[in-house]
């Protein structure tokens, strides 16, 4: 079998910093370097190069612009390479993965996210093992010399879950992301436990990468005792392209004539409105109840199972796309990367 060549993509966060010991800061380490740091790394029967942003971003300003600048060292180095593994801040990391499922079609090879949650070089850091077993991931390859993995993954504790599944639950606990209504994609113990079921299948058509991507997205989180005047101050500008409505339960909201209303102007001027749960787990259900009923009338897109990280990038990535309304609705509630079912 012909060695496997993994690019290791340095955006920022946790993983790729080491604390100076004499001051106690932490600071980015030169990359080129990686192999000196991870020394187990040699033991994977893959080559190895790496390529870092310029300037190391924390996650929490990572913007659109890097998602497009991500898929192009993609696009540049898609060729030359059999698996990508992206170093990424936690906190945002969800929405990275969300965005590259989108923006990045017809893949062939596997895109893995993944990060820590204490630095490289912490005497209980989980960076170590992130990190190799992405990249052990990111190489695997099947009987025909193929990758195992054709799609956006998120790396972290043990587990390699869809990207566009995800969501981060804990800022203390290593097991820092849960795919809830999805199931791992690999367990990783003894032996990498891979679930072939749920991987999507590998691509026939040629690769591409879509860089339209339109943030003014508007999220909307419902709860009991929002007012008609807040409802309008939030949506009575022209700023906004897109709402994602964070309903209740199975994407039940008020009956309210005054909320009805709003919901209807804003469709009548051809805005697409989405509506998603905001349970951790479950599915929008919509006519399962009156309250979801009249919404369903409204013309409100059925969010379906869809995590609000996947719901918000995928209406940016289809607000690029220059879909008329009626066209815009099915493609939202139509799964394209495996984000709903």
């Amino acid at each position: 079998m012909i060695k496997s060549s993994v690019l290791i993509i340095y955006t920022g966060g946790t993983i790729g910093m080491i604390r100076d010991f004499d001051t106690g800061a932490l600071k980015v380490f030169n990359f080129k370097n990686l192999l000196d740091k991870i020394p187990e790394l040699k033991l994977l029967d893959c080559e190895i190069s790496t390529i870092s942003f310029e300037e190391p971003l924390d996650s929490s300003n990572m913007q659109p612009a890097h998602w497009v600048k991500i898929c192009n060292i993609i696009k540049d180095n898609y060729e030359a390479y059999d698996g990508f593994v992206i170093l990424h801040g936690s906190d945002t990391m969800s929405y990275t993965a969300s965005a590259l499922s989108f923006m990045l079609e017809n893949l062939s090879r596997p895109v893995i996210l993944t990060g820590s949650q204490l630095p490289i070089g912490d005497l209980r850091t989980d960076a170590k093992e992130n990190l190799i077993t992405s990249v052990q991931l990111a190489a695997l390859k099947g009987k025909n010399n193929r990758p195992v993995i054709n799609e956006v993954g998120l790396y972290f504790e043990y587990k390699l879950y869809r990207g566009n599944r995800t969501s981060k639950v804990s800022a203390e606990f290593f097991e820092a992301f849960a795919s809830p209504n999805y199931p791992a994609l690999v367990n990783s113990g003894l032996h990498l436990a891979i679930d072939h079921n749920a991987l999507l299948p590998k691509s026939k058509k040629k690769f591409k990468i879509h860089e339209s991507m339109v943030p003014q997205v508007l999220v909307v989180h419902l709860y009991p005792g929002i007012t008609q005047q807040m409802m309008e101050c939030l949506v009575s500008n022209d700023v906004y392209k897109g709402v994602i409505l964070l309903s209740f339960g199975t994407g039940n909201a008020s009956t309210e004539p005054w909320f009805l209303e709003i919901l209807k102007n804003i469709i009548v001027r051809g805005l697409p409105v989405a509506n998603i749960t905001q349970c951790t787990s479950g599915s929008v259900q919509m006519g399962n109840y009156e309250t979801s009923a009249t919404l369903k009338k409204l013309g409100i897109i059925d969010g379906k199972d869809l995590t609000i990280e996947a719901a918000i990038t995928k209406m940016m990535y289809l607000l690029g796309q220059n879909l008329s309304s009626k066209v815009f609705k099915t493609i939202f509630e139509t799964p394209l990367r495996g984000e709903m079912l």
